[in-house]
């Protein structure tokens, strides 16, 4: 969508950016009342922070995972609902804290829908829990083998999310190269979705590095991450 990213109270006159409070409010009265000012652009990042502290303490009391599953995916859900890749008109690329986040809601999915979940799953879990608001990743060899579908499927998610706003941006930046790119990864994110996220973790992984190096083109026109982008998802097919 595009909005106008400043904002001025009616109120007391503060002026101050939607686009890195995310609120509405008054920074300086609370005031509800302001207009916008200046262009227009495009956005779908809200300025959301991840703070898992509240369910690693709640873990330390509970008998489980099962026990703080619930909330913890209900705060992973909003967090990964809230996250895009358009901030300001700007092009964002795919962090790690969004990558982590999807993965450990899925993995938690994936532990309680397990009827005897092995300690190898819950070690891993937890390891997520432990970092994922950090932006902690494992590497794709670190990934058990149990676990395979939810970092699929995760990965998919948020890199399904990222094509559908850099179509959007690309309507305001035409680069017929890297529309391109664009369909081809979308297409190898359609065969995980396809597969229910069973794809092995290097694949996985390859698919976030050439969204990194197109969006690294994009806002650095790096032609070299262009070509590396294109020739990574070549050797996937």
């Amino acid at each position: 969508m595009r909005i106008r990213g400043r904002r001025r109270c009616t109120d007391c006159g503060r002026e101050w950016s939607y686009f890195e409070t995310g609120r509405v409010a008054c920074p300086d009265c609370g005031s509800l009342r302001s207009v916008g000012t200046g262009d227009r652009e495009r956005h779908t990042d809200s300025p959301a922070e991840l703070d898992l502290s509240e369910h690693r303490n709640a873990l330390d009391s509970a008998t489980g995972i099962g026990d703080v599953a619930d909330g913890l995916k209900s705060t992973l859900r909003d967090y990964v609902r809230q996250r895009g890749f358009v901030r300001g008109g700007d092009l964002r690329t795919v962090d790690d804290t969004v990558l982590a986040a999807a993965e450990l809601l899925h993995a938690v999915d994936v532990y309680e829908r397990t009827r005897d979940p092995t300690d190898e799953m819950r070690l891993y879990v937890l390891s997520l829990l432990r970092g994922a608001d950090g932006g902690d990743r494992s590497a794709p060899e670190e990934v058990p083998s149990e676990m395979t579908d939810a970092r699929g499927l995760a990965y998919a998610e948020v890199l399904d999310g990222f094509c559908s706003d850099l179509g959007v941006w690309l309507e305001d930046h035409p680069d017929p190269s890297a529309r391109a790119v664009r369909e081809t990864l979308e297409t190898h994110i359609a065969r995980v979705d396809a597969l229910y996220g069973d794809v092995p973790p290097a694949e996985s992984e390859s698919l976030v590095r050439a969204a990194r190096e197109l969006a690294t083109y994009l806002r650095d026109d790096d032609e070299a991450a262009l070509a590396t982008a294109r020739d990574r998802l070549s050797r996937l097919e």
